[in-house]
């Protein structure tokens, strides 16, 4: 595990080429499969054809679930690159590679340079950082800002003082904020730090006294970061429009603390992270703990305040997380570099112990290493292939052409039937509660039209003999129905508004 090259900084970026290359194994052949993906690529790609990127749009309807600064991210690589499927997946290559050439340098700053080493491998070795950053979900690219976040605090709270660097750190978690709302969760590495600093543990910085404008200066630049969105949405919506009012109310407030208080989806026990995803995700820490739990006690009643400070940081965002009814596997992930930080400096300690000086155990997880890295890179071609085209975009194909590319109205639909539509769209919003009932009504006026419903809804307002079925996706049967098809038996009051939409360049 001694990989020495003629410097730091050329070992630094031998590691940030190694990540590249083993996050981006298979770029280009992934498709957008998941909700999370197919929606946040179909955002971007609406922000790019209506030209509205402070108010995203789902389908012609706004989207308020998530501040825009990942869609922003995705639309300009499609701008740069003009691939849509290799756009979506940058931002979480780029966080990658960015959290291995932070982890690899506070390692070395902290610990030394074969800590560094070991830090990058041991994160690039994590099952969560594959699972996580080898998608096109915000969660890969907040890693980003929180990698960002943790590396300008260490610098200033462990090797400063340095404001420069925090005032760096309180950037990354405004951008963090503005990309998903816990982009603040750095800050919280203040709590260890601050108990640290009044016991005077070691390896804390103390700050020099009278430095209570520089601390609050900080909060200045996180919030400079995040007016870059919410300053000109405010402008919009002192204008006045309903719907940016409506859109300014559900991100600020309810898909904030309200849902972070009482989640209407992902509901899940207070254990389930402990139960559910660390044994699994974070492999191969996890099977360290039993050698890594009593050193790291040690540590503490050492009053080691690098640790103190990492290892507490860790524990407030898993109990932050635990707390929300609402969870995810993914949610943890931000806790991975600052275990990895903490874990890295014992790992040599570790394999004196299990191999003493045999030579040949030190080989064995030097091999094993290399062949769990390279497993990863061939996974990073072979899954693709194996999972092949969104079956939407099979689906929506040959629905167009039996359609003839006429009016298509979604009941009950997902993301991928918006993004791989090749026709133009009518719905009545996505969480409309009548969906059934509002495309039969609006088949009776729009003759040439078509409906495309799920095989457990068709027989109430439709004669499943006279539907079509058109494919399997999203966990549903789906059937394609015409007017003719209409039972009479539905009656219903058609929206206020209907949305409609078409793509003017579709995937």
């Amino acid at each position: 595990m001694r990989i020495r090259l003629a410097n730091p900084r050329l070992e630094l970026w031998f590691f940030v080429a190694l990540s590249v290359l083993l996050l981006g194994a298979g770029l280009g052949w992934r498709q957008p499969l998941n909700v999370d993906e197919e929606r946040f690529l179909g955002v971007a790609l609406e922000m790019l054809q209506n030209g509205s990127c402070f108010i995203p749009h789902r389908a012609g309807e706004i989207y308020a679930d998530k501040p825009p600064l990942f869609m922003w991210t995705v639309a300009l690589f499609v701008q740069l690159t003009h691939l849509p499927k290799v756009a979506l997946y940058l931002p979480a290559l780029i966080a990658g590679a960015v959290t291995t050439a932070c982890l690899y340098d506070l390692g070395r700053r902290l610990w030394g340079r074969h800590v560094g080493v070991i830090c990058a491998l041991l994160f690039l070795c994590t099952y969560q950082s594959y699972s996580i950053l080898q998608t096109g979900q915000i969660d890969g690219f907040l890693a980003l800002w929180t990698a960002l976040g943790i590396y300008g605090l260490c610098r200033h709270l462990l090797l400063g003082p340095d404001w420069r660097w925090y005032y760096l750190a309180c950037a990354a978690m405004g951008f963090g904020i503005i990309s998903k709302g816990v982009g603040f969760l750095p800050a919280l590495m203040l709590i260890p730090y601050a108990y640290a600093v009044r016991k005077e543990w070691k390896g804390v910085v103390a700050m020099p006294a009278g430095s209570a404008k520089k601390w609050w200066l900080g909060l200045l630049v996180a919030l400079a970061a995040i007016a870059v969105w919410l300053v000109p949405l405010l402008v919009i919506v002192a204008q006045g429009s309903a719907d940016s009012v409506a859109y300014a109310q559900e991100i600020l407030f309810k898909q904030t603390a309200s849902r972070y208080a009482n989640a209407w989806d992902h509901r899940e026990p207070f254990w389930y992270f402990f139960v559910q995803v660390i044994p699994k995700y974070w492999i191969p820490m996890l099977f360290m703990l039993p050698w890594l739990v009593p050193a790291w006690r040690k540590q503490l009643l050492r009053h080691d305040g690098r640790v103190l400070v990492l290892l507490g940081w860790v524990v407030l965002v898993l109990v932050f997380f635990s707390i929300s009814t609402g969870k995810r596997k993914l949610y943890i992930f931000p806790a991975v570099p600052a275990l990895v930080l903490v874990s890295a400096p014992l790992i040599p300690w570790m394999l004196r112990r299990w191999f003493g000086k045999r030579p040949k155990g030190r080989t064995v997880v030097v091999s094993l290493t290399v062949l769990w890295l390279c497993a990863w890179f061939v996974r990073g071609f072979v899954e693709p292939r194996h999972e092949g085209i969104n079956p939407h975009e099979t689906m929506m194909r040959d629905v167009a052409a039996a359609t003839q590319h006429a009016d298509l109205v979604l009941v009950d639909w997902r993301e991928g039937h918006w993004v791989f539509a090749q026709q133009p769209l009518v719905h009545f919003g996505f969480k409309d509660t009548q969906p059934l009932e509002h495309s039969a009504v609006w088949l009776r006026s729009h003759p040439n039209g078509y409906a495309l419903v799920p095989a457990q809804a068709l027989s109430r307002c439709y004669d499943p003999q006279k539907a079509k079925r058109v494919g399997d996706t999203s966990r549903a049967e789906w059937f394609l129905v015409g007017p003719d098809a209409d039972n009479g038996h539905c009656q219903a009051t058609l929206p206020d508004k209907a949305y409609r939409f078409a793509w003017q360049k579709p995937l």
